[in-house]
Order: structure tokens, then C-alpha cells, then sequence
């Protein structure tokens, strides 16, 4: 199997296949290679020392899997000349062929906890683990147990950098050695397929703890503001007058919490939150009703054509009565907090997305929302959160795609 160019670390990657180490750690920053290579890695080891036998290739999700792992192993000319491979979609299964042998690999997603369950039970030959810091513990280990009654398994992890308490870090990374474990530590010039013009644009992409984390291929803790870019200005732009095309409306639902709901019009290729809507029962003194929650984003949508009203899953009782008026398309919001985060991040700094000046709550909580360092996790303190929530609710439903995947 030939790449036409791969760096010397890329390289250790395929050495794996022939050395005494049980298992291979790939970590460091987004855009290596390590992905794709670890893939056809994984298929070349497998095929050449087992046959008949079963195997798991894990991401996040199956869809996930799917996207980062069959698809583009499917897509290598090299892999295709070698190999007869077919993969099933509805059984989530790849089988590889090569001079009468033929293996099986299933398709996980370790989603949340009970996630294990779905690989508790089979013997497998081996494990081939992307976006693993993404996994709960329990999965991960149980698919490493799948593992130990066959003798020459080896387990394939793949990873970008999270929180230095993570337990795959102190677990696995930091105890490598003992675990009989190879690690490879990647960064972005260790890719010779990336130009310095993709490299240049990777880095500017992220910034605070991503950057460390996703460029500099650093464990490190999330501190300080979320969003420290937009603190200082950037995605802010003049609320001027212009021809949207195309208008939606994101919510954060709360009854004694603040309550907040922001206008997005598409002009040029960008969606701006050019008005917003925001209300605190508690400062206030007054709980509205969900009805009049409804005549609020009704008056704020100031009849104009929404294509969707996103919103928390969560707030059922004011998404029931929204659906009731019948006037809007409503579509619970996709609630990944960390992911979300990362893909606010990156859509302001592309200019896919723009916070309009006159959005006041909006622009107050980007200077106060801020990291908890006292949680010892990824998590923002759960205050000044609510504009910054229905904003990321509208990035990850309205706006998420392929270009958000940065493993």
C-alpha cells in the first residue's frame, strides 16, 4: 500500500504493524493525516494476520465513522487495487477480501454511556477507536475487553488533544510505556500534503484553548472567555441596512432564567443576527407564559418568512405551543456544548456568521462568558449563557457541516 507523500512520523504509523507494542496512540493536532493513515494501517495489519475474523472500527457516532474512517478508506485507489471491500450501511459493516482471506468490521458509535452495550459480547481481533477523547470511558473499555482472548489483537487509538484530566490522557497517553503502547504525537508540519497556505489558514481558524488544543497539539485546560475574539471585536459588525435573502430565529427558552431569542438574516453568503429579544424573570420580577413567549418571537420575526425556529429540545412546553400558532417550522436544536463551542469559534472567525452591534445582551455575554477551571472538565460556568446558547444552538443546527469536522 503506497501513499505518494508521507513524512517520517506518518511513516511510524505503519511500523506499528510489524512491532511488539499492543497498541498505537495517535494524538496531537487536527489536519496530520493520521486519520486516513491509521485507517489503512489498521486494514493492511489485519488482513495480513488474521482471517475470518471480526473487528471494530469506532468513531463518535456510526455516521461519524462512516464519514471519517469507510468513506475515505473506501475512496483509496491503492486500497481499492489491493483489496475487494464492500460495506453495508443498514448492517454498518465493512468485509475485506485479499487471496482467500476475509475479515469483518463492524461499525460503532460510542455516543454516551450506554453506548457499550451495543460491542458488549463479541471477540474481536482488534479495535481501530477514532475521535477516543470524544468516547465515554465505559465504551472504550469495554471494546478494549472485546480484545483480550485473542492472542496478536492490537487496539488503534486516534485523538485530538482535550483537558490534561481527561482519563484517556492519564490512562492511556501518560502511561504509555507501561500499557506496552506506541504514541505518536502529530502536528500540522508532520502532514507534507498540507501547504503552507492550508496550514496558514488552519491557525487562523481557532483560537484560545482550540488553538493550543487543535493546532499546537496540546493537552491543556480550557480557561479565560469562550469566545475570546469576539470579546475583542471580531464577527461584530454595524447593523446597516441589507437585502436578506433568507431569515431564522434561535431560542433559549426560560421562565425565571433569562429567555433569549435572536433574528438571523442570510445576505452575501453570511448570516447576521441583526435583532435580538431577551428577558429575565428574575430581574424583572414578571414569568411570562409561553404564549407570550410566542407573541415575542412573532413580534421580533415582525412577519417576515423564518425558515426555521431553533430551539432548546428541551423547552417542550413552548415549542408545543409554538407548533400550535402553526406559522413556523420548528426544529429542536442540535445541543453539543463543547462542539457547538468550537464551531461558534470557527464560523465567526470565517465570517459565516455575524453578530449585529445592536444586539446588546449578545455582545455582553461574549465578554463575561467564561470557562469553570474549578469543574476540572470542558464546560463554561453556567451563567451569562443565554444569547451564547441560542447562538450555538443556531451554528450547530442551521450551519454544521463537513467543514466542522476537524479530526
Amino acid at each position: 500500500m503506497r501513499f505518494e507523500r508521507i513524512s517520517e512520523k506518518q511513516l511510524e504509523i505503519f511500523r506499528f504493524i510489524r512491532e511488539p507494542y499492543t497498541a498505537l496512540i495517535c494524538d496531537g493536532a487536527v489536519r496530520t493525516g493520521k486519520t486516513v493513515l491509521m485507517t489503512a494501517a489498521f486494514l493492511e495489519w489485519s488482513m495480513h494476520a488474521f482471517s475470518g475474523m471480526r473487528f471494530a472500527v469506532c468513531g463518535k457516532t456510526v455516521r461519524s465513522a462512516e464519514r471519517n474512517i469507510i468513506e475515505p478508506l473506501l475512496a483509496l485507489s491503492s486500497v481499492a487495487k489491493k483489496y475487494r471491500l464492500r460495506y453495508s450501511r443498514s448492517l454498518s459493516l465493512l468485509t475485506a477480501e485479499l487471496g482467500g482471506r476475509k475479515n469483518f468490521y463492524y461499525v460503532f458509535g460510542g455516543r454516551d454511556e450506554s453506548s457499550y452495550m451495543l460491542i458488549q459480547g463479541m471477540t474481536l481481533a482488534g479495535i481501530l477507536l477514532d475521535e477516543t477523547a470524544l468516547m465515554p470511558r465505559s465504551f472504550v473499555e469495554q471494546a478494549v475487553t472485546r480484545t483480550l482472548s485473542v492472542d496478536g489483537a492490537k487496539l488503534w487509538f486516534n485523538c485530538n488533544p482535550a483537558s490534561p484530566s481527561h482519563w484517556f490522557y492519564r490512562e492511556w497517553i501518560l502511561k504509555a510505556e507501561e500499557r506496552g503502547a506506541k504514541r505518536l504525537h502529530f502536528l500540522l508540519e508532520d502532514n507534507p500534503g498540507l501547504s503552507e497556505r492550508a496550514i496558514e489558514r488552519a491557525k487562523a481558524s481557532f483560537s484560545g484553548v482550540f488553538y493550543d488544543r487543535y493546532i499546537l497539539g496540546k493537552w491543556v485546560a480550557a480557561e479565560g472567555l469562550v469566545y475570546p475574539r469576539a470579546a475583542d471585536g471580531e464577527g461584530i459588525v454595524p447593523n446597516e441596512p441589507r437585502d436578506y435573502t433568507r431569515f431564522a430565529v434561535s431560542v433559549d427558552y426560560g421562565t425565571l432564567n433569562p429567555c433569549s431569542m435572536g433574528l438571523w438574516g442570510y445576505c452575501g453568503g453570511v448570516w447576521y443576527r441583526f435583532a435580538e429579544y431577551y428577558h429575565s424573570g428574575r430581574e424583572s420580577h414578571e414569568q411570562l407564559t409561553d404564549e407570550e413567549y410566542c407573541d415575542a418571537l412573532e413580534a421580533l420575526a415582525g412577519g417576515r418568512p423564518l425558515e426555521a425556529v431553533v430551539a432548546d429540545p428541551s423547552a417542550s412546553s413552548f415549542l408545543t405551543a409554538l407548533r400550535r400558532r402553526g406559522k413556523y417550522r420548528v426544529r429542536p436544536a442540535d445541543n453539543a456544548v463543547l462542539a457547538g463551542i468550537r464551531d461558534v469559534a470557527a464560523a465567526l472567525h470565517e465570517g459565516r456568521i455575524a453578530v449585529c452591534e445592536n444586539c446588546e445582551a449578545a455582545l455582553r455575554e461574549f465578554s463575561l462568558y467564561r470557562w469553570d477551571t474549578e469543574s476540572g472538565e470542558d464546560r463554561p460556568v453556567k451563567e451569562n449563557d443565554h444569547a451564547m446558547d441560542e447562538i450555538r444552538y443556531f451554528v450547530r443546527t442551521m450551519l454544521r457541516g463537513d467543514t466542522f469536522s476537524f479530526t
